[in-house]
């Protein structure tokens, strides 16, 4: 294998659980009384996957292409965030796997799991086959544990394309 057809990159994200707004993950709106805080929608998942991908295709991370302090990115969706720092990078590669963990006390990932693998895997343009995604808990320690916040950790296997879009 050539180191230069394949790129590794690691992503992580983290918001606080609020009252009175909606809880998106992975481009998908759950029910629930606490959704995530955030300049944007507060998509963690999305957010570090995005991360992910632009870390190992070697560009800036999410904040410094949509910085909070930006006006134009408040409500912004995390699908589209995701789809326009993303999209030069999807030009020559391809995500080949990726593997996501949402760490969560107040949110249980395990009845959304295969809805929120089809949203991202189509957000990818991707198999959902190459999307994973587990749920854990922080066993009731710090903020996490006390259903205050939420985080979620992703990494992803970038394959080069045979032939650039």
């Amino acid at each position: 294998m050539d180191a230069r057809s394949v790129r590794v990159g690691i992503g992580y994200d983290l918001h606080r659980l609020v009252a009175g707004r909606p809880l998106v993950l992975g481009g998908v709106r759950l029910e629930g009384d606490l959704g995530l805080d955030g300049h944007s929608d507060g998509d963690a998942l999305l957010h570090a996957v995005t991360d992910a991908i632009l870390g190992a295709s070697g560009r800036p991370d999410l904040g410094s292409h949509f910085p909070d302090s930006d006006p134009r990115w408040r409500g912004a969706s995390g699908a589209e965030l995701l789809g326009s720092a993303c999209r030069p990078v999807f030009a020559e590669w391809e995500v080949a796997n990726l593997d996501v963990v949402v760490v969560a006390e107040a949110v249980r990932i395990a009845p959304h799991r295969e809805r929120l693998r089809e949203s991202i895997a189509g957000l990818l343009a991707v198999p959902a086959e190459r999307v994973n995604l587990k749920g854990k808990t922080a066993e009731g320690l710090g903020p996490i544990g006390e259903g205050k916040a939420l985080e979620c950790h992703a990494v992803v296997c970038l394959a080069r394309r045979e032939s650039p879009l």
